[in-house]
């Protein structure tokens, strides 16, 4: 293969079990559980901007304290059910980029590092996903100047936390806009430490593939997470066991400083292999995984899903959810993606650019 990638090993013996010799992969809770137990309130811009300052900022006040209570339920709730990663959702403080919420958010100094504390005491490790308005490399100067405007404030949450500033603690975004690798790279060095220290990058189905990603992540010196079902649509392969996978894991390893620290992301899709909407559990998931120290799951069914992995998968025999054929045949496949494939999906990045000028004025 043209410019093969070094493989290292897949062993982090740093967490493994004294037993086997093998490590037990963590799981993560993604932003809210299927049941009621953990949920968030926000509010939208325009019932915020038919309100006098005073209300906007009361508002704000008590959704802030609220959703900060329900983070202390999230990580209470992960660790009762044994699960010690939680991705906080991005519209916990919403508008807190903006005046009145960039001016409340310091009221909640003490609370927050109390919750941070708490975290780290019941062993939760907390990241983050920004929404899918961050794009580093756009064409227009004001979307990358308002991208780096919400990292600041996710950075700045982060941090009121008490969390490090590092890839422990991350943010993570895709690549953004198409062919724009090298304006990605030099916006990314520019970024202060609070943002460029914990910042990941995550590989995506059409735009940039895990080895344009990874060639991203060691330019910039930031971590890479791997995205096996987003690797697979890109590539358009019919098994996680694909060779691709695990090739890409482990390149996807080297960019991370502490390798204990990695984290991939696992999904299936929901009505065929390479469909790009999440199932509701997952039943499938790459052997190479379980090298893997922490993997979020990003299934409908959220901790429902988490439960089915430990039980049957993380308990299971070495082959419990592997696939190595494909689900319905290649040309069941290829029509189902062409018509996944729609200029809408291909158009994104222009429509998200348009709703962040709409979001400045």
């Amino acid at each position: 293969m043209e410019n093969e990638l070094p493989v290292q090993p897949l062993l982090s013996t740093a967490t493994a079990t004294p037993s086997t010799g093998t490590i037990v992969p963590k799981l993560g809770l993604v932003c809210i559980t299927a049941s009621k137990d953990v949920r968030f309130k926000t509010t939208t811009r325009k019932r915020l901007l038919q309100l006098e300052l005073e209300e906007q900022a009361q508002i704000l006040r008590e959704l802030y304290a609220e959703n900060l209570r329900r983070l202390g339920v999230a990580i209470e709730y992960c660790h009762r059910q044994g699960i010690p990663l939680y991705r906080m959702g991005s519209g916990m403080f919403p508008f807190a980029d903006d005046t009145v919420g960039e001016a409340i958010l310091p009221e909640f100094a003490e609370p927050m590092r109390e919750v941070g504390q708490r975290a780290e005491k019941l062993g939760v490790r907390l990241v983050l996903h920004p929404d899918q308005f961050v794009v580093l490399n756009s064409d227009r100067p004001e979307v990358i100047e308002n991208s780096i405007k919400i990292l600041s404030t996710h950075a700045r949450v982060l941090d009121m936390l008490g969390l490090p500033q590092s890839p422990w603690a991350l943010m993570n975004i895709h690549g953004g806009k198409g062919d724009r690798a090298e304006r990605l790279i030099e916006t990314i060095r520019s970024l202060p430490d609070n943002i460029r220290l914990r910042l990941t990058l995550e590989n995506d189905e059409y735009t940039y593939d895990a080895r344009q990603i990874f060639e991203v992540c060691q330019a910039t010196g930031v971590a890479m997470v791997f995205d096996a079902h987003h690797h697979v649509i890109h590539e358009g392969v019919d098994t996680y066991e694909d060779p691709s996978v695990a090739e890409m894991l482990a390149a996807a390893r080297q960019t991370w400083a502490n390798p204990e620290w990695q984290l991939v992301h696992i999904s299936n899709g929901d009505k065929f292999f390479r469909d790009q909407r999440h199932s509701d559990l997952i039943t499938l998931m790459p052997s190479c995984y379980r090298s893997v120290p922490w993997i979020e799951v990003e299934a409908k069914q959220k901790e429902e899903a988490i439960a089915k992995l430990q039980a049957e998968w993380i308990k299971g025999s070495p082959d419990a959810m592997v696939q190595y054929a494909p689900v319905v045949s290649d040309e069941s496949i290829d029509e189902l993606i062409i018509e996944e494939e729609s200029p809408e999906v291909m158009e994104l990045s222009e429509e998200i650019e348009e709703a962040i000028v709409e979001q400045m004025v």
